[in-house]
């Protein structure tokens, strides 16, 4: 039996140590799997070509990319199931997998065939009407992975018959979408200096797009284009450049908030020494959004290494905790926008970023890109240049924003999870709102003095703390991209963490760490139904049709992250006959 040993650091701020008291874990020796594909195969031909792929958010057929089109607005043009009927939706079936795990998958539908991941990177093709296995994938693993917050995977990418996986020993493969053979692998980065894969990839015009994990220990972080047909690398565009990381010295966050920064301080530090790009971390590990018409690629960077002791990286970090837009073709540059520089929070920048249509500020409406932030705000950019047209009303508590760490911990609100964590937002073309999951996690953050601990080692340089006795919770939060006004709130009783789903029937679908399954009316925020699976509802819910026949599917594996109850099984539901 394959051994594979794990360097995991429980990440505080986003790992299951300081909210449900398990400790870390470094160097555990795990069973490992032995990797390959079993099963008689998918009966027909799958192909997807890419005027399919350009044209997915207009069709409600198939569910082609992870978070719907390359838009990645989460929205499903299709309303046979609506606010009317929703109180009818039933379980139709179950996908039962090997894997007892946390789940943040979204599978993709092609024609009837259903592709999903689990933690641990299997992957089952499955019939998307019924559930029958075609055949199942279990990834060799590598002697060495590096992550901290659980073993995820968030899905495939399709183009043309190929499937495209990234894996948590930072190796990106290639499948045949029929069969489940291995077409090709090449190995993105080390997984030995902190690199891992859990997103899922972005294929577009022949290239396919993967950023890194790894700002917990001090990557350089990047996104990287490589050919779908050979796996050769195209280009590199480093979310950490050489020079200039130091930005413009920026005093205060998006929103105009002092961060109370030493800038003299940081200045002086920076003239001894610069070499420090090469750890400042800036994984990129969400999905981009393209722009084909522009040629354009916009996404987030997530927070520089280390998470808190900013002595050691003077400047603002750029592109950390950013929006960046790059050249399809080249992978270079076009602009960018940073929400909060020299981060020292771990606020980050991590929920994938959605284009849509916005008003500028003078009422006009151009393209734009939105963003829903850790810090509890949605941002509105405009598409041509990333300047921040407006910030939304806080969707959550503030308190306290931006005392600095201390080594006996300072409060701030809101905690180091969110606000909005990874969970993608979702947006209706027609109620005009973005719809985020927030969490309320009130923490404390301390910080202390570390030094580069070498990239299979946790490096936060301190510690982010829930605080015993204040109570937690969630809250759907939709927001008026137009004007930034939260329009409605829904509250839970724990936070909330995965995907959301908005349809033209006027639903909103969401999951909870408790295992409901529910739909709102996506114009008020009424519960209209509910389903327990019995396990975390923690993944990106998705809908497609089969026939005449409308589905919702959503993963129910529970959360490493806020320990959720875990499971291993997707939920697909459609209307009672």
């Amino acid at each position: 039996m394959h051994k594979r040993r794990l360097a995991i650091g429980t990440c505080a701020a986003l790992g299951w140590a300081l909210f449900a008291g398990a400790p870390a874990v470094s160097g555990q020796e795990v069973t490992g799997q032995e990797g390959g594909a079993t099963g008689a195969g998918v009966p027909k031909g799958v192909s997807v070509s890419q005027t399919m792929l350009s044209a997915a958010g207009g069709q409600n057929q198939n569910w082609l990319h992870t978070n719907g089109s390359y838009d990645q607005s989460r929205y499903y043009p299709g309303k046979q199931i609506n606010t009317g009927n929703v109180k009818k939706l039933r379980a139709a079936f179950v996908v039962q997998t090997e894997v007892m795990e946390s789940m943040e998958t979204a599978p993709i539908v092609i024609d009837g065939v259903m592709y999903l991941t689990t933690s641990h990177n299997h992957i089952y093709a499955v019939d998307a009407a019924t559930g029958k296995e075609f055949w199942h994938y279990k990834h060799k693993m590598g002697p060495v992975t590096t992550f901290c917050c659980g073993p995820n995977n968030r899905g495939v990418a399709i183009s043309g018959d190929k499937l495209f996986m990234g894996t948590l020993d930072a190796k990106l493969l290639a499948f045949d979408a029929k069969s489940g053979k291995v077409l090709w692998e090449t190995q993105i980065e080390d997984p030995e200096k902190g690199y891992s894969e859990t997103m899922s990839p972005t294929v577009v015009e022949n290239k396919v797009l993967i950023g890194t994990n790894g700002g917990e220990y001090g990557i350089r972080g990047f996104l990287k284009a490589y050919d779908a047909g050979t796996g050769k690398l195209l280009w590199t565009f480093y979310s950490i450049p050489e020079q200039g990381h130091e930005g413009v010295w920026a005093k205060t966050d998006a929103t105009g908030r002092d961060m109370h920064r030493d800038i003299a301080a940081e200045k002086a530090a920076l003239a001894q020494d610069a070499s420090f790009y090469q750890t400042l971390g800036g994984g990129v590990w969400m999905n981009p959004a393209v722009d084909l018409k522009t040629r354009t690629a916009y996404f987030v960077v997530g927070n520089p290494s280390p998470d808190l002791y900013g002595a050691k990286r003077p400047g603002d970090n750029l592109y950390t905790n950013s929006l960046v837009a790059v050249d399809l073709n080249k992978g270079t540059h076009k602009c960018h926008f940073q929400y909060v520089a020299h981060d020292v929070w771990d606020l980050d920048a991590v929920s994938p970023p959605i284009l849509v249509d916005v008003k500028d500020k003078g009422g006009k409406m151009i393209p734009g890109v939105i963003h829903g932030g850790k810090t509890g705000h949605v941002y509105v950019h405009d598409r041509s240049n990333c300047n921040l047209i407006r910030f939304s009303e806080a969707m959550i508590p503030q308190e306290n924003m931006w005392v600095l760490p201390t080594p006996e911990g300072a409060r701030m609100l809101p905690g180091a999870n969110g606000g909005v964590e990874w969970s993608p937002m979702a947006f209706s073309p027609k109620t005009r709102m973005s719809y985020a999951l927030n969490l309320h996690q009130p923490m404390t953050y301390h910080v202390e003095e570390a030094d580069y601990p070498g990239g299979s080692k946790l490096w936060l340089g301190g510690a982010f703390k829930v605080i015993p006795g204040e109570k937690q919770w969630g809250r759907v939060a939709a927001v008026n991209v137009d004007d930034g006004k939260v329009a409605w709130k829904h509250d839970t009783e724990q936070p909330l963490i995965g995907g959301g789903l908005a349809t033209a029937g006027d639903l909103f679908f969401f999951g909870e760490g408790n295992g409901s399954f529910n739909a709102l009316d996506a114009r008020n925020g009424k519960k209209l139904w509910s389903f327990n699976c019995g396990a975390g509802a923690n993944a990106m819910p998705v809908s497609y049709m089969v026939g005449n026949k409308q589905y919702v599917a959503m993963g129910c594996g529970g959360n490493t992250q806020l320990d959720f109850k875990r499971g291993n099984s997707l939920f697909v539901y459609t209307l009672a006959d």
